[in-house]
């Protein structure tokens, strides 16, 4: 069976797209864009499952089994520094980690797929994700309004400049981190520099947590167990001469398994408090378990290699190893089985060698019909049905 890829299209829309950066759940000209394409192509959608959310349906009446496949679309606060003449006209927003790709691909595949869906024997739902980037998971709004209810098994991919164009990966099994953001205010007192006593430094106990917290990594925790937590923002004072009066430390937790993330999270608490107490001042640590690990079921993972070994050649198909980076794809499989896959974009004779989150990132649009390409090839290979799925059993551990 034929399934022919528009890859002009695809770069096209991609360029299009690149242009107009938007953030978290803020993005009303690439809605309108996947909207307008939908509607170009006749596939029915809905704007049901959250806010910035598209949700589009082939084959509606097909309801013995259905694939759901996953487009992120949003940017990031990072201003851009390439030359290309499609580069972002928002200033200080960039799609620096490949988004306004994984939509044009998902639109490339839905062109597709609905140019052969009278030969498919099943329904697919296209996700158009917000808010990946964002401090609220775009994924998790979605699943708890319902969008996988009626969805049988799930599959997403990110662009990787770790992999050459012309190549596609899977990490079976657990491929990333859980993701926990955590934000601690410090409240202090206000005093004259040259009268500290008369104040409470809210900055000091900032920078005692932050001190006392990566002792404690490297004391309490099995060093083999995969985590970190590392604090990237801290905030504090108005000015030099002045005692600080509050404070924010602002980081991520990332961990391998629930008890070890839990036990991160319940001593961070335990040392912000410690740190305000003993200064005469209070701490107030929220915390917002933002991303699940994503668990990458063995049989689908198998399923999508041999999709995708059709598409690239068997050589052509990696083998990957877990990461310590986070992805809010897992939110949809606590509710429904799936497999995340990766697509090369490296390009090192093209120059196109940064990485994702980077002013300068680059994808190499040559490989992204490679992307569309897998994503028809396993709905063609899979459109019948898939045996024994089932959500893997720990996933339930890291529900806040």
């Amino acid at each position: 069976m034929t399934h022919p890829i528009d890859s002009d299209y695809i770069i096209a829309t991609r360029r299009e797209l690149h242009q107009c950066p938007e953030l978290a759940f803020d993005l009303p000209q690439t809605v309108a864009l996947v909207k307008r394409e939908l509607e170009r192509m006749g596939i029915p959608y809905t704007e049901a499952y959250g806010r910035g959310s598209v949700v589009a349906t082939i084959n509606a009446e097909k309801k013995a089994f259905t694939i759901g496949i996953r487009g992120d679309m949003d940017a990031l606060p990072i201003e851009e520094n390439t030359t290309v003449p499609y580069r972002s006209r928002i200033a200080g927003h960039m799609h620096a980690c490949g988004h306004d790709a994984h939509t044009a691909m998902l639109l490339g595949t839905a062109q597709a797929l609905e140019s052969i869906k009278d030969q498919l024997n099943c329904r697919i739902r296209l996700l158009f994700q917000p808010s990946e980037e964002g401090r609220e998971s775009g994924a998790r709004v979605m699943a708890d309004n319902g969008v996988m209810d009626d969805i049988d098994v799930i599959i997403g991919q990110h662009v990787n400049s770790n992999l050459p164009a012309g190549t596609a990966g899977v990490c079976a099994g657990l491929s990333t981190a859980s993701s926990r953001t955590v934000q601690i205010l410090f409240h202090g007192k206000t005093a004259h520099a040259s009268l500290p006593h008369q104040g409470i430094d809210a900055m000091a106990m900032a920078v005692r947590t932050y001190s006392d917290t990566q002792l404690m990594l490297t004391r309490e925790i099995n060093p083999l167990e995969r985590h970190f937590c590392m604090f990237g923002k801290l905030t504090a004072g108005t000015t030099q001469n002045v005692v600080a009066e509050n404070a924010e430390l602002l980081g991520t937790i990332r961990a391998c398994h629930p008890d070890v993330d839990r036990h991160i999270l319940k001593r961070v608490q335990m040392i912000a408090r410690h740190a305000a107490e003993e200064t005469g001042g209070t701490a107030d640590v929220n915390t917002h378990l933002k991303c699940l690990p994503v668990y990458n079921d063995a049989a689908l993972s198998d399923r999508l290699a041999v999709s995708a070994a059709k598409v690239v050649g068997p050589a052509n198909f990696r083998r990957l190893d877990a990461k310590m980076s986070s992805e809010d794809f897992s939110q949809f499989l606590r509710e429904k089985p799936g497999v995340f896959f990766h697509l090369g974009t490296r390009n090192e004779a093209k120059g196109i060698t940064s990485h994702v989150h980077h002013h300068d990132f680059l994808v190499d649009e040559d490989a992204l019909a490679i992307g569309s390409r897998i994503c028809v090839q396993f709905v063609l290979d899979n459109m019948d049905g898939i045996p024994g799925l089932s959500v893997d059993p720990g996933i339930a551990q890291w529900l806040d």
